[in-house]
């Protein structure tokens, strides 16, 4: 049997080796365009396992649910562009009409931007559920679960709705819940991680993305609102307005609004436009071949991850039943990639791919999640793990299928992802 250390190394390889062949894009839905600002997708039927394991822990690391528009930048920046085309006459019909849902953005989410909303708030109810109906022998006894949250009220929200749940469904179960910047070492890194911070004050990204965007961002959408005699600053702020545009359109569905995507854009022109809001994410917020720094911080979250695991094996009377974390798209992305999720890692020179092979909206929609749920052998007693992203199951060696790993195994695969100087 490999190693999943020399399947890590082969994956790496493979990746590498086949962006040469530049496999073209396939076509995405008007949804799946709506990239990370997309909510959540619940699986269609439960996972199974074999009799022969007994689920006994879960670690848990979720994003925050659906919300309210992040901050009021993009829909005024809309607003004055709109204003402007209106006051020159050159507005369109079409213009007018995202002027009006504009405007109806902004009145919802005055005083709740980047609030948690009531569909955020379902999506953690619904994956609560789906965690207890699906492992109810780990919630069965008088247990503990901890549960922690970064200092933003939409994920410490999230916790609570979450929590709030399984007490819900087994009120014998002892929660401890803890918020703030005591877990930003966990749950935001991207705050603290110097190396980090240089990369994101340098923009050590940015000249890749500066050349993918010029290239790939489309502005027919834009033009189609303002009019085509709109006086632009310039082709870098035409851009910058598609890409507004884009944003404020996408995020409706996470806010309890129709989705406006099929109305104001092509298929083509989503796709393009998500291609670049993509693309801006993948190589701020994963390992790349311009830096692996954006993975490296996800150091000690691994570390953790490994740490609650082995103290529930070494004490299980003494160690909680499950540990539950939530924070952002920012939170789970670099985790992903350094873990080497399959579909969530990936390092090629030739960006025109990346489209193609790692997704945003498979990787963080709204309230995405990784568990690790550890299982005890009946009969031997022998520990086993599964590792689900978004509730589904992944495959984590090269070339097999298999879905459980002796924990001892995954463990090695966990420590050899992080980098040495963080041991």
């Amino acid at each position: 049997m490999k190693t999943l250390r020399l399947a890590v190394l082969m994956a790496a390889a493979t990746f590498i080796s086949a962006a040469g062949a530049s496999p073209e894009v396939p076509q995405y839905s008007y949804i799946e365009c709506e990239g990370s600002l997309m909510p959540y997708s619940q699986p269609d039927h439960p996972v199974e396992y074999p009799d022969s394991l007994e689920p006994v822990f879960i670690n848990h690391v979720g994003r925050h649910g659906a919300r309210y528009p992040a901050s009021s930048a993009n829909c005024l920046a809309l607003r004055k562009a709109l204003t402007t085309a209106d006051s020159l006459g050159t507005i369109s019909p079409l213009g007018r009409k995202l002027n009006k849902l504009n405007e109806e953005v902004i009145r919802l989410s005055t005083n709740r931007w980047g609030a948690l909303d009531s569909l955020g708030m379902a999506e953690q109810q619904g994956i609560a559920t789906r965690m207890f109906m699906a492992y109810t022998e780990v919630f069965s006894k008088e247990g503990v679960v901890e549960a922690m949250s970064s200092y933003s009220p939409r994920a410490m929200m999230s916790m609570y709705a979450f929590t709030h749940q399984l007490d819900r469904l087994n009120n014998r179960t002892t929660f401890t819940t803890s918020t703030g910047r005591i877990n930003s070492k966990l749950l935001r890194p991207f705050d603290l991680v110097q190396d980090y911070l240089d990369f994101r004050r340098d923009k050590v990204w940015a000249p890749t993305y500066d050349t993918f965007f010029a290239s790939t961002c489309p502005t027919t959408a834009i033009r189609r609102v303002l009019g085509d005699r709109f006086p632009y600053k310039d082709a870098d702020h035409e851009r910058e307005l598609a890409i507004i545009e884009y944003y404020v359109v996408a995020g409706l569905e996470a806010m309890g609004l129709p989705s406006g995507m099929a109305t104001y854009f092509t298929r083509e022109e989503a796709q393009a436009l998500w291609s670049c809001f993509n693309m801006r994410q993948y190589l701020q917020r994963t390992a790349t071949t311009v830096s692996t720094v954006p993975a490296d911080i996800a150091a000690d979250l691994v570390l953790n991850l490994v740490e609650t695991t082995d103290a529930y094996i070494n004490g299980p009377t003494e160690s909680p039943c499950a540990v539950l974390r939530f924070g952002h798209a920012e939170t789970l992305m670099p985790l992903l990639s350094l873990l080497r999720l399959p579909g969530c890692y990936y390092l090629t020179n030739y960006f025109d791919t990346v489209a193609g092979q790692w997704r945003d909206f498979d990787v963080v929609p709204m309230a995405a999640n990784i568990q690790f749920i550890l299982f005890r052998a009946r009969k031997s007693g022998h520990y086993y793990v599964r590792v689900d992203l978004n509730e589904h199951p992944v495959a984590m060696r090269q070339g097999d299928d298999s879905l459980y790993y002796p924990w001892g195994e995954l463990r090695r695969f966990m420590m050899n992802c992080v980098p040495l100087y963080a041991q």
